[in-house]
């Protein structure tokens, strides 16, 4: 279109008028067209690292077993029978799948979450207390909306989300920043509540703690250069791995199959501790590489020189109340009683639970 020369006569305003009222069609066309790009974007999970194996769900790759799995001469109690946790006035306080910890279990649950943090703060991680609540942009930044939203809890009056892991808080400390090349890598470990509904887990886990839907969990979180982010992940695995070995508990690692890996993930390894009332091994910690799907989604950038470029995220759990099934089951007497592990005693757990006091 020509631009106009003088006044415009009346064709003219016609003309631009129209042409204004066809842009805002446009406009409102592309929109539309960005938002459903942007859905469908969401909906795309970040692509398996080549050494993940495939399959689904059982079909991950065992790495390694560690230590002998204990052997009873008498009937193994399970976590509830051993005593401290009270699910009957849980439920009927909140419903199903919660729970109190008591008396001695309780002392024992703590010092485990303190313990764990004294040892991710040795290995260089920052210690914080995030929030339990976050906006949207946060799920999504991290890659738990919108393909986890059934497993979310919703605080409909405020638009906020209740924390199913401190990892959402964790990465959003920089959403949004331009990171320094030379402070990475940025590591840091969250204590925190979390919840999660555990849609689609009817029917499994129904007696005692291990599948709940309120739980306190140390988490580990990494920001680093891309190139860095395989040893970061080993270096994760290495850190889960010493806390079990500390605490005694039989394990095994497993490479998670690319079925089973979630949205965010490239790589995942899980481990799985030794139950002895359920006979099997149990997922009761993971790490993960997510490379740049959180960054690019939280849009943080790196710079390096004059160059910015998305870092990658990685995320660990140091510890859950799962380890304390598996340390419970694993370390009890015919009596009913539990040897606790020493490295707990320094951080206030008893050296023994009696039977009457679980």
């Amino acid at each position: 279109m020509t631009k106009l020369k003088g006044k415009p006569d009346a064709a003219q305003l016609a003309g631009l008028a129209e042409v204004k009222a066809q842009l805002r069609v446009a406009e409102a066309e592309l929109e539309q067209r960005r938002a459903e790009r942007d859905r469908l974007l969401g909906l795309v999970p970040n692509p398996p690292d080549a050494s993940v194996p495939d399959g689904g769900e059982d079909e991950g790759t065992v790495l390694r077993l560690v230590g002998e799995r204990p052997s009873f001469a008498f009937s193994v109690r399970d976590h509830l029978a051993l005593g401290g946790f009270d699910v009957e006035r849980g439920a009927r306080l909140s419903g199903s799948r919660f729970a109190y910890r008591v008396g001695a279990v309780a002392l024992v649950e703590l010092a485990l979450y303190r313990m764990a943090l004294d040892r991710v703060v040795r290995a260089g991680f920052v210690p914080m207390l995030p929030p339990v609540l976050v906006r949207e942009e946060a799920m999504y930044g991290t890659g738990f909306l919108p393909t986890e939203e059934s497993n979310l809890y919703r605080v409909e009056p405020d638009g906020l989300y209740l924390t199913g892991t401190s990892e959402v808080a964790l990465a959003g400390y920089h959403q949004g920043e331009i990171l320094i090349s030379e402070d990475l890598p940025l590591r840091y470990a969250g204590y925190s509540t979390n919840f999660r509904r555990e849609a689609g887990a009817a029917g499994r886990d129904t007696r005692g703690v291990f599948r709940v839907h309120q739980f306190d969990k140390v988490e580990m979180f990494v920001w680093t250069l891309p190139e860095r982010s395989r040893e970061e992940h080993e270096a994760l695995l290495a850190i889960e791995e010493r806390l079990a070995f500390e605490l005694g508990l039989t394990y095994r690692v497993v490479n998670i199959a690319a079925g089973d890996l979630g949205a965010p993930a490239a790589k995942k390894y899980d481990i799985e501790a030794w139950i002895p009332s359920q006979e099997r091994y149990r997922e009761i910690s993971s790490c993960s590489n997510t490379t740049d799907y959180q960054s690019r989604r939280l849009g943080t950038r790196v710079r390096e020189g004059k160059e910015l470029r998305y870092p990658h995220t990685l995320n660990g759990t140091a510890m859950t109340a799962r380890w304390l099934i598996a340390l419970l089951e694993s370390f009890q007497d015919e009596h009913g009683a539990v040897a606790i592990p020493e490295a707990l005693v320094a951080f206030g757990a008893p050296a023994r639970l009696e039977a009457d006091a679980c």
